[in-house]
């Protein structure tokens, strides 16, 4: 998620009025629900309206439309985003940057590609901490090894789900043989 995205999406969240509050008194202003913050949320807000005056008339435009766009969304899916949001500030500062990088080259890619590399990032967002810390450290290593290293991890990997498959079948077989002896003795041939 783009530094401005991460600010629209605090804007938004921020500022918003509650979706799930019953409206008995009038709507209050933003700066209402402002004053309304407690101290350090408010301080937080200021130094990212400095970090947002500092951004570029396009970035700026930018950051408009995605809070058009999260403003536009259905309850469902704002909750879903606000949960992406609020596991991504939770994640290690490492993690993020991490995924900030790899946020800058998903951006490069062609559109089949990064439609796939969306669901594994997902995947990545949901796994429990520990899951997640597993999975950015294989990617690490992944990315450090040289390409005749990637062909004999790939190759590795190929035989043990080979390995896996042949067990699996062996075991089907072996129960399949039980079940016919079984059958033949209690049908007494």
């Amino acid at each position: 998620m783009s530094r401005a995205a991460r600010l629209a999406l605090l804007a938004a969240v921020a500022l918003a009025p509650s979706m799930g509050r019953a409206q008995a008194a009038p709507p209050q202003t933003a700066e209402e629900r402002f004053r309304n913050l407690p101290p350090e949320k408010q301080e937080e807000l200021r130094k990212r309206f400095r970090e947002l005056q500092q951004l570029s008339p396009e970035e700026r435009e930018r950051l408009r439309h995605n809070l058009e766009r999260l403003n536009r969304m259905s309850p469902s899916e704002r909750a879903q985003v606000e949960d992406s949001f609020r596991r991504f500030r939770e994640m290690p500062p490492g993690e993020r940057a991490e995924i900030l990088e790899r946020w800058r080259k998903f951006k490069d890619l062609p559109p089949e590609r990064r439609a796939e590399l969306r669901e594994q990032f997902l995947r990545i967002l949901r796994a429990d901490p520990a899951h997640r810390k597993q999975i950015l450290e294989n990617m690490r290593r992944w990315e450090q090894m040289t390409p005749d290293e990637r062909q004999q991890a790939r190759e590795r990997f190929r035989q043990r789900q080979e390995e896996r498959r042949m067990q699996r079948e062996e075991r089907r077989e072996k129960k399949e043989q039980r079940r016919e002896k079984r059958n033949e003795r209690l049908h007494g041939k």
